[in-house]
């Protein structure tokens, strides 16, 4: 058993990562009042610009090429979801059907522009992140092998953001104006926050974090752009409806939904699961996903003011 979870929980954590940091995009996002269903159309955004990035940079810059990558990834993304904060904030469009085409124009423009530029719809990168142990830290027992074997230095830097989130949702003015908008928008609005820009920043960062997770996926286990980010996208929204939209509980809710993942894709190598036939395992972590979402629609509380147009001055 030992021996599985050493083996199983790096790969756990490598499929947690870009879920958990799109889920915290959609975390801020929605604690603004804004819905945003087209994570999934940002992390093919977030995706398509990183392969770009770092097929063309790759020969002059080496390396770092990867990591331009990654910033580009945030920045694409931060760009392309202004079109979903200017139809649902600005023009007050319904916010489903506004994340609905975001998803439907990033799989079609990425897929369009790949096909231009390397004759394929697929763009395959020299080199991604490599995995490394830390030296001191892998000796701890137990929670050595785990957490700091065959990791990578992107598993860090979302765990960094995970609390910069934490901080900016709970600790900061920011912070507070952000939930004031998304629980009480008249409210906030008669405090004299500026309810509009609160949510465009709130869109924007959904968008840099979602186009950041697109990229993770890239550059770790992935290695090609494709235009799919598999259904990650949708998963990352489960996960902040069974995570109570709360950080903490999204930690838990996505490494849960990894795992799941995991199992799934290691299956061909772990002899106890031989019998149980492909197609199961390949659908497990989306039964899962059901199951959760059924499980805890009913105690959900998200927030009051989330998916409802603000118009200022009405009540």
């Amino acid at each position: 058993m030992w021996d599985f979870l050493t083996f199983v929980f790096p790969y756990a954590i490598t499929f947690t990562i870009p879920l958990l940091i799109t889920s915290l995009g959609g975390l801020i996002c929605e604690r603004s009042g804004v819905v945003n269903i087209g994570l999934e159309g940002l992390m093919i955004i977030g995706s398509f610009a990183s392969a770009l990035t770092i097929f063309r940079l790759y020969p002059s810059l080496g390396g770092s090429a990867v990591w331009v990558g990654l910033i580009v990834a945030a920045a694409a993304g931060a760009l392309f979801s202004l079109l979903h904060a200017f139809a649902s904030i600005s023009l007050n469009a319904n916010q489903v059907i506004s994340g609905t085409a975001i998803n439907m124009m990033a799989g079609a423009l990425t897929l369009y522009f790949a096909r231009y530029i390397t004759g394929s719809g697929n763009i395959h990168i020299i080199s991604g992140l490599q995995r490394y142990t830390i030296p001191v830290l892998s000796k701890i027992p137990v929670i050595g092998k785990l957490l700091f074997t065959q990791t990578y230095t992107t598993t860090w830097l979302v765990l960094f953001l995970l609390l910069a989130s934490w901080y900016l949702v709970y600790k900061t003015p920011f912070g507070l104006r952000l939930r004031a908008s998304g629980e009480h928008p008249h409210a906030a609005d008669s405090a004299g926050v500026n309810v509009r820009l609160i949510r465009y920043i709130a869109v924007m960062f959904s968008g840099a974090f979602a186009g950041l997770g697109g990229a993770i996926i890239l550059v770790t286990y992935s290695g090609e752009f494709n235009g799919s980010v598999a259904g990650l996208g949708f998963l990352a929204l489960a996960a902040l409806i069974f995570g109570q939209w709360k950080p903490l509980g999204i930690l838990g809710a996505t490494f849960f939904f990894g795992f799941a993942s995991t199992i799934a894709n290691v299956s061909q190598v772990v002899p106890a699961l031989d019998n149980v036939p492909g197609l199961i395992l390949k659908a497990f972590p989306y039964v899962v996903t059901l199951l959760a979402l059924i499980l805890f629609s009913k105690s959900s509380q998200a927030p009051r003011a989330s998916g409802e147009p603000f118009e200022q001055g009405k009540r």
